[in-house]
């Protein structure tokens, strides 16, 4: 049968595009790297922890990446074991999984990385990065160790100056009379904990176990779970780890604070509750070339005004070296440009704040809520990970988990 409009037969018309084919590919939009991701670059996602950080934290992993898999401990009943778990490491079983989102609460931030990078799955983990120092270490070992990508969500850094970060990274400044004040934006009154609430009946949804982790198994409220989690130092640190490594992330690249941590902590807080995390004043973080970090919450007491922010311009810092020494920094090659997500994914290098630099930034605030938790001035020893000659404030440092949990 003819096309009345066009006069070419079904059979003229098969034959014409046989031939078109020999003399031309045809290929999808896709392929051509227009438009979506081919099929042969599409990675196999999960995300862990649903709550209201996760769909963001999920986009963070780039594009080309199909989400197969939801795990929440909220999803109790609703289990299919085909796309909706409560149990994550039925998750890392599946080896259509390549990249894991994580936005549980910071206490499973480091069990979950460490399995699902030892499961050979690269990793964005939510901020704060873990729970206390020692899952910190115990992360970057593990991104070393399984050869996987790391990256943590906040991508501050990634807007720092790199020719402030050349100096730090070239060694050749020793001493560095330079502080740094950050005021505000922790959210330290609005998420603090109760001191005093009734028990009450754990949601059917809710698998309260699974949800408690590695922390103590408390009695239900719903104060404990959800966004107001944070007030807990069963599972986080407060408004300070919350908000953090956000506000540090740059700096601390900028600065070359990641490449070591604090070797002095001096505090300024009331007395801290042993459950409840709570308001706080400031706190000094003075390291052993002399830079010292200074964390203002504003909320909390006077305003912080001992040590007036000084020093911190390019100009500033190359004014600290010899006349020789700016000579050698010139000479020096430019800092490395930092990868995102999908790019180191992709070339298998490490990430812009990848695990190692991470926990870096993450002492920083640890090592705060250490001294707002003890009450007294810290000394840390920077090559151990270690509080000195304290071993209370040490306990804080690698605190116990619940068994079977342990990183």
């Amino acid at each position: 049968m003819k096309d009345s409009k066009q006069g070419l037969s079904r059979r003229r018309f098969l034959q014409g595009s046989a031939a078109g084919v020999a003399a031309f590919t045809i290929v999808p939009r896709n392929v051509l790297g227009r438009g979506q991701t081919a099929p042969s670059e599409e990675l196999g996602g999960a995300l862990i922890g649903c709550g209201g950080r996760g769909r963001g934290t999920f986009g963070g992993l780039g594009d080309g990446v199909r989400l197969l898999a939801q795990c929440d401990v909220k999803f109790r009943g609703k289990e299919d074991n085909q796309t909706i778990y409560t149990d994550y490491r039925r998750v890392l079983e599946r080896t259509d999984i390549d990249v894991v989102a994580i936005a549980t609460p910071p206490g499973w931030h480091a069990p979950i990385s460490i399995a699902a990078m030892e499961a050979g799955k690269d990793v964005l983990c939510e901020k704060p990065m873990c729970r206390f120092i020692a899952e910190g270490r115990a992360m970057a070992d593990a991104e070393k160790r399984f050869g996987r990508i790391f990256q943590i969500g906040t991508y501050g850094r990634f807007g720092a100056n790199r020719n402030v970060r050349k100096i730090f990274e070239s060694g050749l400044l020793k001493e560095c009379d330079t502080v740094l004040v950050r005021r505000g934006g922790f959210k330290v009154k609005e998420w603090s904990g109760k001191v005093e609430f009734p028990v009450q009946s754990v949601p059917e949804w809710l698998d309260w176990d699974m949800y408690c982790g590695p922390a103590p198994l408390r009695p239900y409220h719903g104060h404990r779970f959800g966004g107001t989690h944070r007030g807990y130092w069963d599972y986080e640190g407060g408004g300070l780890s919350d908000m953090a490594h956000h506000h540090l992330d740059g700096p601390a690249y900028q600065f070359g604070r990641d490449l070591t941590a604090p070797v002095e902590v001096t505090p300024m807080a009331p007395i801290a509750h042993p459950e409840a995390c709570g308001l706080w004043g400031w706190c000094e973080l003075k390291y052993a070339d002399g830079f010292t970090l200074v964390l203002d919450s504003g909320e909390w007491g006077n305003r912080y005004d001992r040590l007036p922010e000084r020093n911190t311009g390019e100009g500033d810092l190359r004014r600290m070296l010899s006349d020789e020494d700016q000579q050698k920094l010139d000479a020096m090659p430019a800092t490395d440009p930092l990868l995102g997500f999908r790019e180191a994914v992709k070339s298998r290098q490490p990430a812009g704040g990848n695990a190692e630099a991470s926990h870096r930034v993450a002492m920083i605030y640890h090592l705060a809520n250490i001294s707002f938790r003890t009450g007294r001035k810290l000394q840390f020893d920077p090559v151990k990970e270690e509080i000195v000659g304290d071993e209370e404030a040490n306990r804080l440092v690698y605190q116990p988990t619940r068994a079977p949990w342990h990183i």
